[in-house]
C-alpha cells in the first residue's frame, strides 16, 4: 500500500519528519517497507533562482542572440547569452546558474557550465518552461510576475512541493488502515492528537430532477447501498493537483470523474463507482444476482460468464457492474457522459472475495471490500466525492441521497479485564493510560468496574472481536519498545534427559552443515500441480495466487525450486537441506507431519589441480543418510527398494514396518515440473519417526576394546536380485555378538558370469571385547556365515 506524506498531513497536524512518521508507523504495526522521496517535477527545480534582467544588448557576433546582465540576488550580476526572442530588460525570469543540472520536459538532463558563445562569456541560462520541466512551450523564456522576489528559489515561487512515499506492508487484518485516513488514525492515536476529516458541510441537493430508484434484492450480500445523481458534468482531464496527487501513489489519471472516485478511495478507504446515468435503463438500480451463465462485458472489453453467486449491480434490463469488483463496458463514464449516478456501498466481504477469485479480477476496490470496509462511511464518502466532482467537473446534485440500510451493522461489544491486559502485555500500564489509548482508537468505553471495561468497537475495525485483540491494540499504541526486558529470567529446571525436537534438529543441522550443506526455508503454500494425489491435497479457500493454492504434500518440490533458482544463476553444485511440515487430507481428516529432506546436485567436490570434479551419486547421498542415522543411534532398520512417483529409483529404510526415510534419484517428471535440468538426489526423512526413535534410545558408553579386530573376506556368486542389505541382515543374524561390521568392497557383473548372476566380495570385521580371537573361533564363525549365506541367499562361495 502506498501512502503520500503530504496527503497524510492533511489529516493530522504534526511537525514530525517523514522518517519520524515512518518509525511511528512501523512501531504501531503498519510496517514501512520503504520510504522514498518523490519529486513533483524531475529535478525539483533545484539550483534555479529568480533573476532580474537589468540590461539587454544585441550580441556583437550573432543576430539572433542577446547579451544580458542579470541580478540573481548574489551581489554580483551575471552575464548570460540568451537566444530567446522575447528577452528584455526589466523582466523577472528563471535563471539556471553555473553548476545546476536542468531537467527538460523532453530529452536528457544536462549541466549548466560557464562557457563562451560566439566570443561572449555566458554564466548561466535564462529558462523557457520546457527547459526546466514545467511545460512544453519553447516559444521564449518564462516572464514572471513583477512581484517575484529576486534571488528567491524557483521551487518556492512555483510552489513545487516534494513529497515522500511510504510503501506499507499492510497485513490482511488491517483493512481499516487501507487509506490515508486509516493510516492517519494510528499516527494520531500514538501522538495523542486529533484527526481532521474532509469538510462535507457544503453538500446540498440542488434539485431532484434526476432521481434514480435503488432496489436491493440481496441484502445479505449488500447490507448498505448509497447513491446520488449529479447532472451536467463535463468529463475532461483532471486538474494538475489531482493528477500529481494520484501519480505519487502510482495511480494513472483517466478523467476527472474516475480520478475523483479514485482519490476518495485512497483518501477514505471507501470504494466508489460512477455510472453513466443515461445508461441506467428505467432509472432504476437493482442490486441482485443473475442466472448462472449470464454473459457480462466488463470494462476491459472481456465477456465473462457470471455465476449465480455473483452479486451484480444492474438496471431494469441488464447487469451493469460486478458488485465491489469491476465495472461494465456499457455503463461506465465516457467522454460524452453528461450525467452520472455515484455509488457508495458496503458489500459482504466473503461475497466479494469469492467473486473476485472466481473471475481472477483483483482491483483496488475488491482489495478493500474483501477485507472489510466501514459500513458507516458510505454516505460521508458519497458527499465528499460529489463535492469534489462538482469542483472539477461542474454539474449539480440532482437527487436526494438514496441510502438502503435496513439492518445497521452493530459495533462489537467486548469485555476486557485489567488483569488480562497486564498478564498478556507483561507490564502494568496505568488504567488512565489504557482508557486514553482506547479512546484515541475510537473505541467507546460504555462501562467500567474495578476489574475491567465494557467496550464498543466501531464496525470498521473488523480485526477487533476478542479481548486479546483489544490488548494487542493497547500494546501497539503504548509501544512495544516501552515494555522493559527483565534483567532476570526465572524458569523451572527440566530434569528430563529425553532429546527434544530442537535438540535433535540442531544435531542433524550440525552434521549436515559440517558436511558443506546449506539450510533452506520454503513456503508451506505451493502449487496444486505438485500434488501427487489431488484428492489428498489441502486446498486454500482464498489463495493469494494460482501458484500458492494448496499446502505442500512433500518437501521435495520446494527443494527442487531452490535448486532451479540456483542453477539458473550458474550455481549448480548444491548441497541443501530443509526441515518443515507437510500436509494431507485423509477421509476428511487433516494431518500434518514433520519431515526433513536433503538434496545433492552437481559435483561432489570442485575441480582442483590434483583432483577431478566428480558428479554426485546415489552413494554420496546414502553415506550422508547413513551418517545421520548412525549418529542418532537408530537401529533395527531394514533396507528395501522404494517405489515413489517423485523418484526415478530409490531405496528406503524401514523401522518396525514403517518408512523412516526414502532416498534416491529424482524422477525426470519431477525435475521437469520445476525446471531443473541436472540430476538431483534426495533423501526424505520422517522427522516425527526420528524423534520417536531417538527418545527411546538408551545409549550406554563402552570402553574401547583392548583386543584387536580381525577381518575376513568372502567372494561369492549370487543372483542379481539379491541386495547387499539382505546379505548384511543374514550375517548380523548369524553372529550377533562378535560381528562388528559388514562391507562390500567389490562388485562384478559381466559376460564371464552365468546369466542372471553377479559377483560380490564382502569383508567381515570380527572383535571380542573380552579376549583375543583364536583362529578356531574365527573359522567357526566364518563357516556359519558361509552356510547361512548359501542357504538363505543362494550364494556360491568361492574358496
Amino acid at each position: 500500500m502506498k501512502i503520500s506524506y503530504n496527503w497524510l498531513k492533511e489529516f493530522i497536524e504534526t511537525d514530525k519528519t517523514p522518517a519520524e512518521l515512518s518509525a511511528i508507523l512501523t512501531g504501531t504495526g503498519l510496517e514501512v517497507e520503504s520510504l522514498e522521496k518523490v519529486q513533483a517535477i524531475p529535478g525539483g527545480l533545484e539550483g534555479l533562482v529568480i533573476g532580474y534582467v537589468k540590461e539587454r544588448i544585441q550580441h556583437p557576433n550573432a543576430d539572433r542572440l542577446s547579451v544580458t546582465r542579470v541580478d540573481v540576488g548574489s551581489g554580483e550580476d551575471l552575464q548570460i547569452v540568451c537566444g530567446a526572442p522575447n528577452v528584455a530588460a526589466g523582466q523577472k525570469v528563471v535563471v539556471a546558474t553555473v553548476g545546476t543540472t536542468v531537467h527538460p520536459s523532453a530529452g536528457e538532463p544536462f549541466k549548466i557550465n560557464k562557457s563562451k558563445i560566439r566570443g561572449e562569456v555566458s554564466e548561466g541560462m535564462i529558462c523557457a518552461e520546457d527547459e526546466i520541466g514545467l511545460g512544453t512551450d519553447h516559444g521564449g523564456i518564462m516572464v514572471l510576475d513583477a512581484d517575484a522576489e529576486v534571488g528567491s528559489l524557483a521551487k518556492d515561487y512555483f510552489k513545487i512541493n516534494d513529497d515522500y512515499l511510504y510503501e506499507i506492508g499492510l497485513t490482511p487484518n488491517r483493512a481499516d488502515a487501507a487509506s490515508h485516513l486509516g493510516t492517519a488514525r494510528d499516527i494520531a492515536a500514538f501522538l495523542k492528537i486529533g484527526v481532521k476529516k474532509p469538510d462535507v458541510s457544503a453538500f446540498k441537493v440542488d434539485d431532484t430532477s434526476r432521481t434514480v430508484k435503488v432496489v436491493v434484492e440481496n441484502e445479505a450480500a449488500c447490507p448498505r447501498y448509497s447513491g446520488v445523481t449529479i447532472s451536467g458534468v463535463e468529463v475532461k482531464e483532471s486538474p494538475k493537483w489531482l493528477k500529481e496527487r494520484l501519480a505519487v501513489i502510482g495511480i494513472r489519471a483517466i478523467n476527472n470523474i474516475v480520478d475523483a472516485t479514485n482519490y476518495v478511495l485512497h483518501e477514505l478507504g471507501q470504494p466508489l463507482h460512477a455510472f453513466d446515468a443515461d445508461a441506467i435503463k428505467g432509472d432504476t438500480v437493482i442490486v441482485k444476482n443473475y442466472p448462472e451463465g449470464t454473459i457480462f462485458k466488463t470494462l476491459d472489453e472481456v465477456e465473462r460468464k457470471l455465476s449465480a453467486d455473483d452479486l451484480m449491480i444492474g438496471n431494469a434490463e441488464a447487469p451493469m457492474c460486478i458488485a465491489g469488483v469491476f465495472g461494465g463496458a456499457d455503463s461506465g463514464v465516457k467522454a460524452s457522459t453528461k450525467n452520472i449516478f455515484l455509488e457508495s456501498a458496503y458489500f459482504n466481504a466473503v461475497s466479494v472475495r469469492k467473486t473476485s477469485k472466481r473471475h481472477g479480477l483483483k482491483t483496488d476496490a475488491s482489495f478493500r471490500f474483501e477485507r472489510g470496509t466501514d459500513p458507516d462511511m458510505t454516505v460521508f464518502a458519497l458527499k465528499r466525492a460529489a463535492l469534489l466532482i462538482q469542483e472539477i467537473a461542474g454539474g449539480k446534485i440532482s437527487s436526494e441521497i438514496s441510502d438502503s440500510y435496513p439492518n445497521p451493522v452493530a459495533p462489537f461489544e467486548i469485555e476486557v479485564t485489567y488483569k488480562n491486559i497486564h498478564r498478556l502485555i507483561g507490564k502494568e500500564i496505568p488504567h488512565g493510560e489504557i482508557k486514553s489509548i482506547l479512546t484515541a482508537l475510537d473505541i467507546q468505553i460504555v462501562g467500567e468496574t474495578g476489574e475491567g471495561l465494557s467496550l464498543k468497537v466501531p464496525p470498521y475495525r473488523v480485526d477487533i472481536t476478542r479481548e486479546v485483540d483489544v490488548v494487542e491494540e493497547i500494546l501497539r499504541i503504548y509501544g512495544y519498545n516501552n515494555i522493559e526486558i527483565p534483567t532476570q529470567i526465572r524458569a523451572s529446571l527440566n530434569t528430563s534427559v529425553r532429546p527434544e525436537k530442537d535438540t535433535v534438529q540442531n544435531l542433524i543441522s550440525d552434521i549436515l552443515t559440517a558436511n558443506g550443506f546449506n539450510e533452506i526455508m520454503s513456503n508451506s503454500l505451493t502449487k496444486s500441480a505438485y500434488s501427487s494425489d489431488q484428492d489428498k491435497a489441502v486446498k486454500i479457500l482464498n489463495p493469494l495466487s494460482s501458484d500458492l493454492d494448496v499446502m505442500r504434500q512433500t518437501l521435495i518440490y520446494s527443494g527442487l525450486e531452490a535448486i532451479a533458482y540456483n542453477q539458473n544463476r550458474k550455481n549448480a553444485d548444491l548441497k541443501l537441506y530443509e526441515f518443515g511440515k507437510v500436509y494431507s487430507l485423509n477421509e476428511d481428516k487433516y494431518t500434518e507431519t514433520q519431515r526433513f529432506a536433503i538434496f545433492l546436485s552437481g559435483t561432489d567436490k570442485q575441480e582442483q589441480w590434483n583432483q577431478k570434479a566428480n558428479p554426485v551419486s546415489f552413494y554420496n547421498l546414502k553415506a550422508i543418510a547413513d551418517g545421520i542415522i548412525s549418529r542418532l543411534n537408530i537401529g533395527d532398520l531394514t533396507l528395501e527398494e522404494s517405489t515413489c512417483s517423485k523418484l526415478a529409483w530409490g531405496m528406503q529404510y524401514k523401522r518396525n514396518g514403517k518408512q523412516l526415510v526414502k532416498f534416491g534419484k529424482i524422477s525426470p517428471e519431477a525435475l521437469k515440473k520445476t525446471g531443473v535440468d541436472k540430476d538431483v538426489f534426495c533423501a526424505d526423512f520422517n522427522f516425527d519417526m526420528i524423534l520417536a526413535a531417538v527418545r527411546k534410545n538408551k545409549i550406554v558408553y563402552q570402553d574401547v576394546s583392548k583386543y584387536p579386530s580381525v577381518k575376513r573376506d568372502l567372494s561369492m556368486l549370487i543372483d542379481k536380485s539379491v541386495t547387499f542389505g539382505q546379505l548384511k541382515q543374514i550375517a548380523e543374524r548369524t553372529e550377533r555378538k562378535l560381528l562388528q561390521e559388514v562391507s562390500v568392497f567389490d562388485v562384478y557383473e559381466g559376460d564371464k558370469l552365468p546369466a542372471g548372476k553377479k559377483s560380490y566380495a564382502l569383508s567381515f570385521t570380527l572383535q571380542d571385547n573380552e579376549k583375543t580371537l583364536t583362529d578356531k573361533a574365527i573359522d567357526s564363525i566364518m563357516q556359519k556365515l558361509i552356510y547361512n549365506l548359501q542357504k538363505e541367499a543362494g550364494a556360491e562361495v568361492r574358496r
